[in-house]
């Protein structure tokens, strides 16, 4: 059940060296690739990461996160600004339906939402498929304006042209370490309401 994924899968820092197939990293990639998106707009790009080079790089992005390094592959995960256009979105005059009326904010938020879903579906499938994952906030890029030089370069590395942003990065390895049994989370009465917050359901 997905539920059980949901409660098992937990950020894993310490990896071992057993490679992902080709094949496993294919079926994640794949789940993002199929994860859903209003109006099919899509406005992602996915890129693997299995060089040293590269990773080593995205580790020094990330402000030095030894997991970024370490992990066997990474997914950089892109927020493609131009892809409402692309999708013909922009055609609408509403700025509920055409986030490009919001101005350059309202549109990277929108954007940067909707990168949320493949990044999901991706953690859970590896979850499923035994490999654990984590994913990376804390990186050099458009919003946080630290590390605008290296930025610059694994922007320009990556390909990404400047309607692209790097949102964030899953790594991807098998545990090298026993995960803890119990996942801590706020109870479901303190997030969940019916009707209004503070109602209990």
């Amino acid at each position: 059940m997905i539920t059980d994924l949901i409660k098992s899968r937990k950020s894993v820092r310490k990896y071992s060296d057993k490679h992902i197939s080709d094949e496993d990293l294919k079926t994640i990639l794949e789940a993002g690739r199929l994860a859903p998106s209003w109006m099919n707009v899509q406005s992602w790009k996915l890129i693997l990461v299995k060089s040293q080079e590269n990773k080593d790089l995205l580790s020094e992005l990330s402000i030095g996160q030894q997991h970024v390094k370490n992990a066997d592959a990474l997914i950089v995960c892109v927020a493609d600004l131009n892809a409402w256009e692309e999708a013909g979105i922009t055609k609408f005059d509403n700025p509920a339906l055409n986030p490009a009326l919001q101005g350059e904010n309202g549109l990277l938020i929108r954007t940067m939402e909707q990168v949320i879903y493949p990044v999901s579906y991706m953690m859970l499938t590896a979850e499923s498929l035994g490999i654990s994952s984590c994913i990376i906030g804390a990186i050099g890029n458009e919003i946080t304006e630290i590390n605008k030089d290296l930025y610059k370069k694994v922007k320009d590395k990556l390909g990404l042209n400047d309607k692209q942003i790097l949102s964030t990065i899953i790594t991807l390895g098998y545990a090298s370490e026993p995960t803890p049994a119990n996942k801590t989370r706020k109870d479901f009465d303190e997030v969940v309401s019916l009707e209004k917050i503070g109602n209990n359901f």
